[in-house]
């Protein structure tokens, strides 16, 4: 009976084999805005809110190909389940061409007009004078990120993810060293301060890609395609592809541009507030790979079950980890809330900013339980059965529909102090997504096979 809802050894033993690396991984690239946040933390606070607010737009564009290789891993988990290898090199060649554009349209925008998107959270001048200045070096990341991600979502879901992770190492590594070097000025180095830290961040984006393509390119992996064969798509492919793929990157560019907005406003309530919230997200990062790492884990194993056409072993797994996730979300809510002294001692804030941050984690520890349901729902289970359409529905109605309206008013409006407006927020979308996720589930209406596409 435990078997049927927490899954036999062979289940977790599959589970841990693709999760551990992917935790591992997400928790370098965590690592990666942690090492920014302590460092320019140590310039003070203003630089900290100023280079949080300029990150902003980095983390839209990687939500946003997020989006765009969820659908690509929709397709390449389904092919891998019947190793139709020429289906999986259309794919990844198909989101390689528009993730680049994309971070393309990016780039441009960080680099011509930096201080438009700054004061789009903040209009204190000096804040938006320094985000424009670290903005304009860190764009050029994006390119890089881009490739990355849509490299990296191949091989994860070929159940490649221990090269992934290895990279990550060295690019982490580089990153810190970069960041030491160029904000505080050694090994004969200018003190760049925050154009320092964008300066790194640029340089160890693009070692990532190269290493990756480097080391495929040697051990013959699936990036190692011609490009003949990896552009050789058909237009009915591409038709096929945006119909699968569009909605999942208006999920997540949606979702996202929702959660910009939360941050418009949380950024126009105090600068000091926002410092919080950037401390707060270095903290949720760390703590969230391992999630992450299970809903990949998740997600390949539901694709592979569909694309073999065994619908009912995809239903029992994606009910596991419906379970088991949101059992160890409660877990690790509740160390986070035991250990936030802890969590904050390498942040040198203000102390009114260090409480702001306490509370916060607060709030987070007890709803992490609630809010992780969803998240796994609709990016393990629905995406990799074929579903991409649900999450839209979701984002749609609770965020933009009902959170963001409610936390404008508070905020803005009724001048509701800042942790009650984050509070009303997180309860008023996570509520709304559980009980329409809960339900698609047990429809079983989310399985949608597209392995037999051409």
């Amino acid at each position: 009976m435990l078997a049927k809802w927490f899954g036999n050894r062979t289940f977790w033993k599959a589970s841990l084999r693709l999760a551990l690396p992917i935790a591992f991984q997400n928790l370098l690239t965590s690592s990666f805005a942690l090492v920014d946040t302590i460092m320019v933390g140590s310039l003070g606070d203003v630089p900290l809110a100023a280079v949080g607010m300029a990150g902003q737009w980095s983390w839209l564009l990687n939500i946003v190909m997020f989006g765009f290789t969820s659908g690509a891993s929709v397709f390449i988990a389904q092919y891998w389940g019947r190793r139709q290898m020429e289906g999986i090199h259309h794919t990844y060649g198909l989101a390689l061409s528009g993730a680049s554009v994309i971070a393309l349209l990016f780039t441009a925008v960080g680099f011509a007009a930096p201080e438009w998107v700054i004061r789009c959270f903040s209009p204190d001048p000096v804040v938006i004078e320094l985000g424009a200045e670290y903005l304009r070096y860190a764009c050029w990341s994006y390119v890089g990120i881009a490739i990355n991600q849509v490299a990296c979502t191949a091989l994860r879901s070929t159940e490649e993810v221990k090269l992934p992770m290895y990279i990550s190492m060295v690019s982490v590594a580089a990153n810190a060293f970069f960041n030491a070097v160029f904000i505080y000025g050694l090994l004969g180095a200018p003190a760049m301060g925050v154009r320092g830290a964008a300066l790194a961040t640029a340089i160890s984006s693009w070692i990532s890609p190269i290493l990756l393509y480097a080391i495929s390119w040697a051990r013959k992996n699936i990036l190692r395609v011609p490009v003949s064969r990896m552009f050789g798509f058909s237009w009915a492919f591409v038709r096929q592809y945006v119909v699968v793929s569009l909605p999942v990157l208006l999920n997540e560019s949606i979702w996202a541009g929702g959660t910009v907005c939360y941050n418009m406003i949380f950024g126009h309530m105090g600068t000091q507030h926002y410092s919080a919230l950037t401390v707060f997200r270095s903290i949720e990062g760390l703590t969230f790979v391992f999630f992450v790492g299970l809903c990949h884990a998740c997600a390949v194993q539901v694709g592979k079950s569909v694309g073999h056409g065994d619908y009912d072993q995809a239903t029992a797994d994606g009910r596991r980890y419906a379970l088991i996730i949101p059992l160890l979300s409660v877990a690790v809510g509740l160390v986070m809330i035991a250990l936030r002294p802890v969590l904050l001692l390498p942040f040198n804030v203000a102390p009114e900013v260090a409480e702001t941050a306490k509370t916060i984690i607060l709030i987070y520890g007890l709803e992490l339980g609630l809010r992780n349901i969803p998240y796994n729902m609709i990016v393990g289970i629905f995406r990799a059965g074929g579903d991409t359409r649900i999450g839209l529905m979701c984002d749609i109605l609770a965020v933009w529909l009902m959170a963001l309206p409610l936390t404008f008013l508070c905020g803005i409006v009724w001048h509701v102090p800042f942790v009650w407006t984050y509070l009303v927020m997180l309860l008023t979308e996570d509520i709304v997504k559980v009980a329409i996720c809960l339900v698609r589930f047990r429809s079983r209406r989310w399985i949608r096979p597209v392995s037999d596409l051409s």
